[in-house]
C-alpha cells in the first residue's frame, strides 16, 4: 500500500491572498499528517493568522505530539495570543503507521467524509473553531488503515458556495458521484468537489475554498520512493 495525497485550493474572488493554509510534515515515527487551517475572514490578516496556526500544530506534530493533544495546544495559543477574540478552523489528517491509523482531528463545523467500502459517509460530530473560548477541544475519529480508505476535509467555503444565487452545494452527494465516475485518486476528489463549488458560486468564489483528500491505494511501483508534485500559480 502507499499513502496519497491532494489538495486544491483557491482564494476569494479579487482577493490576491487566501485566507487558507495547508502545512505537511512527516510524522517523526512513521506516517503523515496533514493540516488545513482557515483563519477567519479573508485577506492577508485571514492569512497571518492560518498561517500561525498552522506552523504552531506542524511544530508540535515534529515534537511527537499525539493529534488531539496538538489541537487543543493550539486553540490554547491561538486564546492566550488574540485573547480570544479571532477564530480559526483547525484540520488535522494523519496516516500513523506506529498504530497502523488513519487519524483526523476537526477543529471545524464543516464535516470530514470518509469513503471506505464503497460507502460514503460523513464524520459530522459537531465541532466549533478554535480561538474564541477558553475551553475548546478536537472532535477525533480513528480509523484502520485499509485499502481503499478515502478521507476529505474543507473549508467552510466549500459549505457556502452558492449563497449568492440561494443554492447550496450537495457536498456528499458531489463526492458520490466523485468516487462512482473516477477512480477516486485523492487529487481527482479534491479538484472535482473544489470545481463543483467554484461553478456554483459563477466562477467567483464568495470565499476562500480548500480541499484535502488522504488515500489508501495498491503501491504502482516496486521502489519505496516518495514523491510530491505542487502547481502553484504565480500570475
Amino acid at each position: 500500500m502507499e499513502l496519497a495525497a491532494g489538495v486544491a485550493k483557491v482564494s476569494k474572488w479579487a482577493v490576491r491572498e487566501s485566507g487558507d493554509t495547508l502545512e505537511v510534515i512527516e510524522r517523526p515515527h512513521g506516517g503523515l499528517s496533514l493540516v488545513l487551517a482557515d483563519g477567519q475572514g479573508s485577506g492577508q490578516a485571514a492569512k497571518d493568522l492560518s498561517n500561525l496556526v498552522a506552523k504552531k500544530a506542524i511544530g508540535l506534530l515534529a515534537d511527537g505530539v499525539r493529534d488531539g493533544a496538538v489541537a487543543r495546544a493550539a486553540h490554547d495559543f491561538l486564546y492566550h495570543y488574540r485573547h480570544g477574540q479571532v477564530s480559526a478552523t483547525l484540520n488535522i489528517v494523519s496516516a500513523d503507521l506506529v498504530s497502523r491509523t488513519v487519524v483526523v482531528s476537526r477543529n471545524n463545523p464543516c464535516p470530514a467524509i470518509l469513503v471506505l467500502n464503497g460507502e460514503v459517509d460523513l464524520l459530522n460530530e459537531p465541532s466549533l473553531p478554535i480561538g474564541m473560548h477558553r475551553r475548546m477541544k478536537p472532535v477525533v475519529v480513528e480509523r484502520p488503515i485499509t485499502p481503499g480508505l478515502r478521507l476529505l476535509v474543507y473549508t467552510d467555503g466549500i459549505e457556502s458556495a452558492g449563497r449568492r444565487q440561494n443554492r447550496r452545494l450537495d457536498v456528499l452527494g458531489e463526492v458520490r458521484r466523485l468516487v462512482a465516475e473516477a477512480d477516486g485518486s485523492p487529487l481527482d476528489l479534491a479538484e472535482g468537489l473544489l470545481d463543483a463549488a467554484v461553478r456554483l458560486d459563477q466562477g467567483r468564489p464568495n470565499d476562500d475554498m480548500s480541499v484535502l483528500a488522504l488515500a489508501v491505494l495498491p503501491r504502482q511501483r516496486d521502489d519505496l520512493t516518495r514523491r510530491m508534485w505542487i502547481s502553484f500559480p504565480i500570475g
